[in-house]
């Protein structure tokens, strides 16, 4: 039998979205500042991480599978940091877009004693402009057929407009490629046709704008996603509840989550939408690809910090 491996090695990704660079600074606190009432950090090391789109590229590598990335990044020190490394992750830079007036997306996160202290986020988050637009499509058009599935990393930074988002998707289905959308924001009318959504918990709250308390709200607001807007494949990420994955005429499958011990859920979207795309184009049905996508969503959020999910850690505990 072929190891996940194996399988995953002639496997080609296609992402298109908003790339950011996760900055750590890491130390010790060991006493509160005099001039206000807030913790002193005793700085100790500096870590640089891919993020966002950015982050979906580098769990693909990973997977050990190829990804190809397009984004927006600035003309200045951060987007050369970004493009090293993921250069020393073997995903090419040749597709992002420079943008000398957009600076390319931070966000510094300073951690203590293993915990978040505090947040700096650096972007802009307007629209790009239809010229950017164009370079995305002709970008895309270029490498669609020489791929085996698609994600849209939409964090609502200003890549994914709407016209973008039906442009592509209508492009990869035009060429029978799968396209999976890790969606932001209420507007779900961009993502029609889509092969499969993958909303966290929070997120489908915002599309809807209901609560939900419980798993037959859970229930009722995925099946009004899929009725509503035409998708036949839905996977709802729950934390730690776990996911439940919606495909059209099927009863929803819950499948219950793996982490022994949860110390940071960043990224862990990222991993999800990631391992699915790499297991649904190596031959995986979706119920399969889920299992995998919770199994190393469980991993990666065992550590501090964003982290890409290994495939020698992923075959240790999976089963195919």
């Amino acid at each position: 039998m072929k190891k996940l491996s194996d399988k995953f090695a002639d496997v080609r990704v296609l992402i298109v979205g908003d790339v950011m660079l996760d900055q750590y600074w890491w130390g010790n606190v060991e006493r509160v500042s005099p001039e206000a009432p807030v913790p002193v950090v005793n700085l100790k090391r500096k870590t640089l991480i891919p993020g966002g789109a950015a982050n979906v590229a580098a769990n693909i590598a990973g997977l050990g599978a190829k990804a190809y990335l397009i984004g927006v990044l600035g003309e200045d020190q951060e987007g050369l940091d970004l493009t090293r490394i993921l250069s020393e992750r073997r995903i090419s830079a040749d597709y992002l877009i420079k943008n000398s007036r957009r600076p390319t997306i931070v966000k510094t996160r300073i951690i203590a004693q293993n915990q978040q202290i505090v947040r700096v986020d650096q972007e802009d988050i307007g629209d790009i402009c239809d010229r950017e637009e164009e370079s995305v499509v002709e970008k895309f058009t270029s490498l669609i057929e020489n791929v085996n599935v698609v994600i849209l990393s939409d964090y609502a930074k200003g890549l994914i407009t709407e016209t973008i988002a039906l442009r592509l998707i209508t492009t990869a289905n035009a060429s029978n490629k799968m396209i999976l959308v890790d969606p932001k924001g209420r507007n779900y009318n961009k993502y029609k046709n889509a092969t499969i959504l993958t909303p966290n918990k929070k997120e489908v709250y915002e599309a809807i704008g209901t609560d939900l308390e419980n798993y037959d709200d859970l229930e009722t607001a995925g099946k009004y996603l899929m009725g509503n807007y035409g998708f036949e494949n839905l996977l709802i990420t729950r934390g730690e509840q776990g996911m439940t994955l919606f495909q059209k005429e099927e009863k929803p499958r819950n499948l219950k989550a793996t982490a022994r011990q949860v110390y940071d859920v960043t990224g862990a979207g990222d991993t999800v939408i990631a391992t699915l795309a790499v297991a649904v184009a190596a031959g995986k049905n979706f119920l399969e690809a889920a299992g995998l996508a919770n199994t190393a969503a469980g991993l990666v959020v065992e550590e501090v910090g964003t982290t890409a999910i290994n495939i020698n850690d992923l075959e240790l505990i999976a089963t195919d």
